[in-house]
């Protein structure tokens, strides 16, 4: 890990610790095991200096990983789980999503005696308050829903023993090995760029990276681009960043495209870190930051600019897959395309249970529950079956979308690699979007 890694680490948990309204020592390196719970791994060696990304492979942290809670039925953890909620307390769900609410009546119905209390806040609420509950002494969450897309989980809260995950053998059975690296997953998405099927009715009018940064011989751009602000977007930088772990695929897709070797014209002098030679990641990401960008943070309001634009005024936005549903819900003319070396990443939502909850049994039958239970039939992933949305099961009918992730030509995340590229992709963003004339 880099000096600015540390020193961004280290500014975060000071954020943290100003927040708590005592004086919470700091996190602990691995949090020590609950009554009834399943020791945490021991905490890896940090990466020395000068390896080029976290040897994941080699991590204790690095799944699947099963245990005895593994191998237990549902009925198993349901008779511990009401042995749990004698004082009459309720399994507390920190989640990153309004639909996990869908969940808590069918799942009370299934286990009579169970009850949950579903918190709905974002991604870094969650991870917020459950550091600031375990500093505190006082843990209160039992599971995490939280989505992971560039390491951040996986190489602090995960690493650091705040939570764990839980990995049920049966259903594992049912799921790509591959999503299992840094996590129990509960479902997959990924964000599209939108086109305007009016101004576009033949189809997509691209089908490169490259193409969306074109200009006319004039000078202008082919595209008006409409996006959040990448610097600041976590899911869409851990994208750019992918770019620049993947240079060669990016290189190999632009001399196919237009037939020649691409030429790179980034100059990395300005930067206090080392910003690798001849990366087409890095180029596209230089090549982008100087377009002229307009910046909405509503989603809704993303594609509705594609919506609202013409074949000779055309537009492209990148949003998340689920906001295709303001096709059908409002009448856009919108549709997602499918883009060259790679559409985009896999992003997962993950289920944890927090380290020395009170619920640990109730705990792992809800994420049993929520992904599906033994059969996939129990019911607790239908509020989450939705265009855009991708179960991870393969005994998981996919009733909404028509197309698999596969086709839609995602790739699985690779968030050790990201993990290491992610904040110098950062500052080189705002650095170079900073010279940008267009913005301001």
């Amino acid at each position: 890990m880099n000096l600015r890694k540390i020193t961004a680490l280290l500014m975060a948990l000071v954020m943290v610790l100003s927040l708590a309204a005592c004086g919470s020592q700091s996190a602990p390196a691995a949090a020590p095991a609950a009554k009834d719970e399943t020791p945490a791994a021991p905490a890896a060696e940090a990466a020395p200096a000068e390896e080029a990304a976290p040897a994941v492979e080699d991590s204790a942290f690095y799944g699947p990983i099963f245990d005895d809670w593994s191998k237990m039925s549902d009925e198993e953890l349901y008779q511990l789980a009401l042995e749990e909620v004698k004082d009459g307390s309720a399994i507390n769900i920190y989640a990153t999503s309004s639909k996990m609410k869908k969940v808590q009546e069918t799942f009370e119905e299934a286990f009579p005696g169970l009850t949950v209390d579903i918190m709905d806040m974002d991604n870094d609420e969650v991870l917020t308050k459950c550091r600031l509950e375990a500093d505190a002494g006082n843990v209160q969450g039992d599971v995490l829903q939280v989505k992971d897309v560039n390491g951040d989980v996986f190489f602090g809260d995960y690493e650091e023993g705040y939570i764990a995950p839980f990995y049920p053998e049966d259903i594992c059975a049912h799921i790509d090995n591959d999503l299992l690296r840094y996590g129990y997953p509960l479902y997959a998405s990924q964000s599209f760029w939108y086109y305007n099927t009016e101004a576009f009715p033949d189809g997509q009018p691209i089908d490169s990276w490259w193409q969306i940064i074109e200009r006319n011989e004039d000078g202008s751009q082919k595209y008006r681009i409409f996006t959040k602000d990448i610097g600041s977007e976590t899911a869409y930088l851990s994208l750019f960043a992918s770019f620049i772990v993947n240079a060669d695929q990016m290189a190999a897709n632009y001399k196919e495209v237009y037939g020649t070797d691409l030429e790179y014209t980034y100059d990395a002098s300005g930067f206090s870190f080392p910003v690798p030679e001849n990366n087409a990641g890095v180029e596209y990401l230089w090549r982008f930051s100087q377009m002229k960008i307009t910046f909405i943070g509503d989603g809704d309001e993303l594609v509705k600019a594609v919506d609202n634009s013409t074949a000779d005024d055309p537009a492209l936005a990148l949003a998340s897959a689920g906001k295709i549903t303001n096709r059908d819900d409002s009448g856009y003319h919108i549709a997602w395309v499918v883009l060259n070396p790679y559409n985009g990443l896999q992003n997962l939502e993950y289920m944890y249970v927090v380290n020395n909850c009170k619920h640990p049994a109730g705990a792992r039958l809800f994420i049993r529950f929520v992904t599906g239970g033994a059969d996939g039939e129990s019911g607790g992933f239908k509020p989450f079956q939705k265009e855009g949305n991708w179960p991870v099961r393969d005994d998981i009918k996919d009733k909404k979308n028509d197309m698999t992730l596969a086709e839609l030509n995602a790739a699985e995340p690779d968030l050790a690699s990201i993990y290491n590229v992610f904040l110098d992709t950062q500052d080189m963003w705002i650095y170079w979007l900073d010279q940008n004339p267009n913005i301001g």
